[in-house]
């Protein structure tokens, strides 16, 4: 336990306070060398946009020299540092909140430092844009909302936004365009509307959160209700730990209405290209059949985790005499109550869909073609998930923003050691029901390094599920398992590679989808498209995650090799977390502000 010393300060204090000091006066001065001798010879610092303009997670003294050197880091001098509360210290690492104020703007942080002094991790965050603040911040002022005294000319607060709706697109253009309107749109638009930034939101349905009403009727979040806030506005207190999709529709329709948003319904983006001489993107839309071309200076795509539907092509689609649909596509079970259904896939959608027309009376069958990782959902919310986010955790004083951060902090390079324990876990409480799987002839992994889900989701973005009944009807047998690939279909089946023959009804390829910048590629073109490179992934080396090691996140919430061109999206959590450090990189670029960034991502990959 840490020991108070005499000044009042805790031993671990002192030690944060003395680091502290040291690197502050290495950063003013420029000190590469000396910031970098700061830290141990293993040791990141993440930051996220206030001493990069970008999203970096650098290794080791060399790389942090460098970041030190670059023109972002000297912009921002000079840097004041303080700590948050009081350091902790256990298992001989102490810890420490931090505020911190550079010459752009002001941001919190988090320092881990070993036994010798020396940094381990350390997070940087961009919190504000000084003389930019939304206005919720303490630092800005809260809207009047409307005019008091006596003014002929009035305009009322509803009259400016009608105004704003007609104008913006037409008479005057927005300074950014957002293609996709679901979760990550929406937040990413709420954000921009905070900093001033005037942005339309363009989405090919109707109404915001109609992408999630379209889908399967059984389909829930699996994620708990504490992971999924949007910015601004958290579910209330009464919502369902796990939000039925219709419920998350509603939300979102009910979100972007409250938050104001400029929000084209019904708008499809057909092409979109960036005029090098202006600086500016030329996007035409049709939007209810007219066509409209928009000029703003920032191109996002909004497009959650997934890209173009996976929708393999096999010998025999034309002869086939029953249904084919993506899971996208399926409408739900209510239909194929006695029907025989082929089920091509075996991660959540496949899951869900084969639980759900087991439960109308279907006759299903799993096809799986690679191994799958499976984790109880009760087993994740207590071992993986309840330390951060749940009922518990909030009791405990952690709320979704200091879960959000403590998250922040782990590096993706070591988050790996950080998870693995919980699937540890998981394998040992739930040994039977794995047991049981595997007697059933299911395929199982934990990832290639027995990471777990997490670890999967930010590599690949597929290859599991989060069991929340299903996998007890594959054990059971209720749900029949067949293994192979697929190589035709024939007038009443689908026939393996090994021979086998699954008469069918209805064919459903929960196949997934390809990367973001496939969909991106039919509007921005395939050179573009290819000039960026693939979006999503570490770069691990691990399954379907190919190297070199990025860092972060590839190519998602930071400047790409297209200029003025970016990529937004994720879960709820990171479309909420990560929508901030886009949208201050917006707003610096819409009012001038320079923004050298370090380290640009390279394309390795061009899908």
């Amino acid at each position: 336990m840490t020991q108070t010393v005499e000044s009042g300060r805790t031993q671990a204090g002192t030690r944060v306070d003395a680091w502290l000091t040291q690197f502050t006066e290495a950063l003013n001065a420029g000190d590469a060398d000396r910031a970098a001798s700061l830290f141990a010879d293993e040791s990141y610092w993440r930051d996220l946009v206030s001493f990069t303009w970008n999203l970096v997670t650098v290794e080791g003294p060399a790389e942090v020299s460098e970041l030190v050197s670059a023109d972002a880091a000297r912009q921002v001098a000079p840097v004041s540092f303080e700590v948050s509360g009081e350091p902790s210290e256990a298992d001989g690492i102490t810890e420490a909140w931090l505020k911190f104020e550079t010459a752009i703007g002001r941001g919190t942080g988090h320092l881990r430092l070993n036994a010798d002094d020396k940094a381990w991790t350390f997070l940087t965050t961009l919190d504000e844009i000084k003389g930019h603040e939304e206005p919720a911040s303490p630092n800005a002022d809260r809207p009047f909302g409307t005019e008091h005294g006596a003014n002929p000319d009035r305009v009322t607060w509803a009259e400016q936004r009608e105004a704003e709706a007609a104008e913006l697109g037409y008479t005057r253009q927005p300074e950014v365009v957002v293609i996709g309107g679901g979760q990550g749109g929406i937040a990413l638009g709420a954000r921009l509307r905070q900093l001033g930034i005037e942005t339309i939101i363009v989405e090919r349905n109707e109404k915001p959160g109609d992408s999630w009403r379209k889908r399967y009727k059984s389909l829930a979040l699996h994620d708990p209700v504490w992971y999924d806030h949007l910015p601004y506005l958290k579910f209330p207190d009464n919502w369902p730990v796990f939000s039925p999709k219709d419920k998350i529709g509603d939300w979102l329709e009910m979100y972007a209405k409250v938050m104001e948003l400029n929000y084209w319904g019904s708008t499809t983006a057909q092409s979109a290209t960036y005029d090098e001489a202006s600086g500016q993107w030329n996007v035409v839309v049709d939007r209810a059949g007219e066509t409209v071309t928009l000029k703003p200076r920032q191109l996002v795509f909004a497009l959650g985790v997934s890209g173009k539907p996976n929708i393999p092509s096999v010998p025999g689609e034309d002869v086939f005499q029953g249904e084919i649909q993506h899971s996208s596509q399926h409408p739900g079970p209510d239909a194929y109550k006695g029907k025989k259904v082929v089920v091509i896939g075996s991660n959540n959608s496949a899951f869900d869909i084969c639980g759900s027309l087991w439960e109308v009376g279907a006759d299903v069958t799993m096809v799986q073609r690679s191994s799958t990782h499976i984790i109880r959902s009760e087993t994740l919310m207590t071992y993986a998930l309840g330390d951060l986010y749940s009922e518990e955790a909030v009791r405990n004083g952690v709320d979704t923003y200091t879960a959000d951060m403590i998250f922040a902090s782990l590096p993706y390079r070591i988050m790996h050691d950080f998870q693995k324990p919980a699937y540890d876990k998981a394998r040992e409480v739930d040994a039977d029901f794995y047991r049981r799987l595997e007697e059933a002839g299911f395929d199982l992994d934990f990832g290639d390094d027995d990471s777990g889900l997490f670890m999967k989701y930010l590599r690949r973005g597929s290859g599991y599920y989060i069991d929340v009944g299903a996998a007890e009807l594959v054990a059971d047998g209720k749900v029949k398992l067949a293994k192979g690939q697929i190589t035709e279909l024939t007038e009443k089946e689908v026939v393996l590679d090994d021979g086998t023959r699954l008469e069918a009804d209805l064919v459903v390829w929960a196949t997934g989808y390809r990367s973001m910048n496939g969909l991106a590629a039919d509007i921005i073109g395939q050179d573009v498209a290819d000039k960026v490179g693939k979006v999503w992934g570490l770069g691990s080396d691990t399954t379907k995650d190919p190297g070199p090691w990025e860092g972060e996140q590839r190519n998602m919430w930071k400047p790409t090799q297209q200029e003025n061109l970016w990529f937004h999206g994720g879960n709820l959590h990171q479309s909420r977390f990560y929508s901030l450090y886009l949208a201050l990189q917006l707003k610096a670029r819409a009012v001038g502000i320079p923004t050298p960034v370090h380290r640009l991502q390279e394309s390795h990959h061009t899908s």
